[in-house]
């Protein structure tokens, strides 16, 4: 989970520095709607590696229930 939002981090940082060095409001909303798509993807990810790893001390109601909570959060940001 650590190395994806490391990697998520780093593509939001590298966003952010060519918004700067591109200096222009189209190329940024381009660049910011990409960044857009990244955060869902790194969250579903994250999640679902973390559920992985608590699988055997979790039931099968409980993991049902997070993964019904990730995909409220996605809902409820449209």
């Amino acid at each position: 989970m650590v190395l994806v939002r490391c990697l998520s981090a780093a593509a939001e940082l590298t966003g952010a520095l060519l918004m700067l060095r591109l200096n222009d409001l189209e190329a940024a909303v381009r660049v910011n709607g990409v960044l857009g798509l990244v955060g869902p993807l790194v969250l579903v990810t994250a999640t679902a590696i973390g559920v992985a790893g608590l699988a055997h001390q979790l039931s099968p109601g409980r993991i049902l229930l997070v993964f019904a909570g990730v995909a409220a959060i996605l809902f409820a940001t449209r």
